[in-house]
C-alpha cells in the first residue's frame, strides 16, 4: 500500500475540498485514544465504541452530538468574623447566566456553559462553605465565584471597614461590591457594613453603624429569590447594623448586648460585624450552585458522589438542580 505524507492539503478552486472516495479516519481504542497528545479539532474512529469522535480541546465527544446550554447561578460562601470591632463581612461572589439577570457587582448576565452531553465528560461542582474569616469558593466547570471577605478584607464582596480603619475591603470585579468605609474612629465606635452582590456596604463611624449591602435576585428556580447580602456592622453605641437583603447577618452591639448573627445558609451572605463586648463572632452563609437547562437537550447523570442536592426539578420545558453542599463531579447525557 502506498503512503503519502504531507503537512497540509487545500482546495484547488471553489469553496469545497472534494475527496474522490470514502474518508477513513484512523481507528483507536478508547485506551489508545486517551494516550494521544491531542489538540482541538482532532478526529478519530473509536473502535471500542464504534463511533467517530472529535476532540474539543478538553474532552473527546461523538461526532454529531447535540450541544446543550447549561445556565447557572454560582454563589461562593460568605465571609465571617472573629475578634472585636470588625466590620460586617462580605457576601460570596455571585455569577449568573440565566434569563439575562445580572451578576454581582453590577455586572451583566454571563454566557451559559456550552456542553456536549456525551455522558463521559466530567464537570466539577463545588459548593463553598461559609467562613469564620473569608468564605470558600464555589465552582461549576470553568465558572469560579470567590469567597466573601472578612471584616475589612477583600473577597467576592469585600468586608466592611473596622472601627480603626477607613476603607472597606475590595470586591471582585463582576462578582460583588466593596465593603463600606469608616469616617471616624472615635468613640462610640461603629463599623461599616459588608459588601453585597447588589450594593456597597453602608458607612460606619462614631455613633454610626453601616448596614450590609443588598443581594441580587434570581429566578433560576422559577421563583424570584434574593441572595448574597452583606453583613451589618457592629457598634458600641447602642445600634446593630442590619444585614443586607438576601440573608446578611446582623452586627453586634456592646451597649445592649446584642450578638452578631451569621449569614443565612445557602445564600452566600456575610456574617455580622463585631463590637468591643459580647457577640464576638459570626459565620458566613454557605454558598449554592444551581444549574438549569432545556429538558429535551440533556439529562444529568444519577451519580453525583460527594454532593448534596435536591434532585432534578422541572419548570415548564426546563429542568434544574440545586446543589447545597459538597464537592464532586457531574455528567450530562
Amino acid at each position: 500500500m502506498s503512503q503519502l505524507e504531507v503537512n497540509s492539503i487545500d482546495k484547488y478552486s471553489g469553496n469545497n475540498l472534494s475527496v474522490g472516495s470514502q474518508l477513513n479516519l484512523k481507528s483507536y481504542t478508547t485506551t489508545n485514544r486517551d494516550a494521544l497528545t491531542s489538540v482541538a479539532g482532532d478526529m478519530i474512529y473509536n473502535s471500542t465504541d464504534n463511533k467517530p469522535q472529535f476532540y474539543d480541546g478538553s474532552a473527546w465527544s461523538d461526532l454529531g452530538s447535540t450541544i446543550a446550554s447549561i445556565d447557572y447561578l454560582v454563589i461562593a460562601g460568605g465571609g465571617g468574623n472573629t475578634g472585636t470591632n470588625a466590620g460586617g463581612a462580605g457576601a460570596g461572589g455571585y455569577r449568573a447566566s440565566y434569563n439575562n439577570e445580572t451578576s454581582g457587582g453590577g455586572a451583566s448576565s454571563e454566557s451559559a456553559v456550552q456542553i456536549i452531553p456525551s455522558g463521559s465528560t466530567n464537570y466539577t461542582v463545588t459548593v463553598g462553605a461559609g467562613g469564620s474569616a473569608n468564605g470558600s469558593d464555589s465552582v461549576f466547570s470553568t465558572i469560579t465565584s470567590v469567597g466573601g471577605g472578612t471584616g475589612a478584607g477583600s473577597g467576592g464582596s469585600g468586608g466592611g471597614a473596622n472601627y480603626n480603619g477607613s476603607t472597606g475591603g475590595a470586591g471582585t470585579g463582576g462578582q460583588g461590591y466593596a465593603g463600606g468605609n469608616v469616617t471616624s474612629s472615635s468613640s462610640p465606635y461603629g463599623t461599616a457594613g459588608g459588601g453585597g452582590a447588589g450594593a456597597v456596604g453602608g458607612t460606619g463611624g462614631a455613633s454610626t453603624v453601616g448596614a450590609g449591602g443588598t443581594g441580587v435576585a434570581s429566578t433560576i428556580t422559577g421563583a424570584s429569590v434574593t441572595r448574597a447580602g452583606g453583613g451589618g456592622g457592629g457598634s458600641e453605641g447602642g445600634a446593630q447594623g442590619a444585614g443586607g437583603a438576601g440573608g446578611g447577618g446582623t452586627g453586634s452591639d456592646t451597649l445592649w448586648s446584642g450578638n452578631a448573627t451569621s449569614g443565612t445558609v445557602n445564600t452566600g451572605s456575610g456574617g455580622g460585624g463585631t463590637s468591643g463586648g459580647s457577640g464576638q463572632s459570626s459565620g458566613g452563609g454557605s454558598g449554592i450552585v444551581i444549574l438549569r437547562w432545556t429538558t429535551a437537550d440533556a439529562t444529568i447523570g444519577a451519580t453525583r458522589t460527594g454532593l448534596t442536592d435536591g434532585g432534578v426539578q422541572t419548570d415548564g420545558s426546563d429542568s434544574y438542580i440545586v446543589f447545597t453542599a459538597g464537592t464532586g463531579t457531574i455528567t450530562f447525557s
